[in-house]
């Protein structure tokens, strides 16, 4: 019998193929400057939270309505279906944790049956954007937490635990994880995963089948 898994993967860049936030910023006539900031972020050259908060300012006065076109343009990565799929078929919990926007991977994550989803969510005041989030920020320790609490909410024990992503913000959860993923990854994270995937999310899968 194989043992439960818990799978739990980044989303912009890793689950979805583009950044949320530059989609958003599009909206904002801000996307390069937003670009510019993501990358260091996640080469980790900025810390998480304050690029973020610097980000997110960019975006204010962008109407709500425009989260909409962003869910409608978002692709998901190669594979990304596939291995959702194929864990519900196996028994395994698989979750989606965000340094993104709630507004937009809940929706996502519910279309594919993924009932666990921690991201950021955006302050909305008279119909747009405030350029400011709500809550605790969910950055690079605060995902390798909700690894953890889904593991324990999941019974899962933590060698059994998967966690994929590509960007410093991901290095935490993959630290932390029995299986640590670098996935289309930035250098500073294949230098410290474990494992390496560059094409497919289903090819987590034969790291894990021997």
């Amino acid at each position: 019998m194989r043992v439960k898994r818990l799978i739990v993967t980044d989303v912009d860049s890793t689950f979805l193929q583009q950044e949320v936030i530059e989609l958003i910023a599009d909206h904002a006539g801000t996307r390069a400057e937003v670009a510019a900031v993501t990358e260091r972020a996640m080469r980790g050259e900025l810390d998480f939270a304050g690029s973020l908060r610097e980000r997110v300012a960019t975006l204010a006065g962008v109407p709500v309505s425009a989260l909409d076109k962003v869910r409608d343009a978002v692709e998901l990565m190669p594979g990304a279906a596939e291995l959702v799929a194929e864990c519900q078929a196996r028994g395994w919990a698989f979750g989606l944790v965000s340094g993104g926007f709630e507004e937009v991977v809940r929706p996502i994550a519910e279309g594919l049956g993924i009932r666990l989803v921690r991201a950021n969510r955006l302050e909305v005041a008279d119909g747009v954007l405030t350029g400011r989030t709500l809550g605790p920020v969910v950055d690079r320790a605060a995902k390798a937490a909700t690894l953890r609490e889904w593991a324990a909410a999941e019974g899962v024990p933590m060698a059994a635990t998967v966690a994929v992503g590509d960007g410093a913000n991901d290095l935490d959860m993959i630290a932390a994880a029995g299986v640590g993923v670098a996935f289309r990854a930035k250098p500073v994270v294949k230098a410290q995963a474990p494992h390496s995937v560059d094409g497919s999310l289903t090819e987590v899968l034969t790291l894990l089948d021997p």
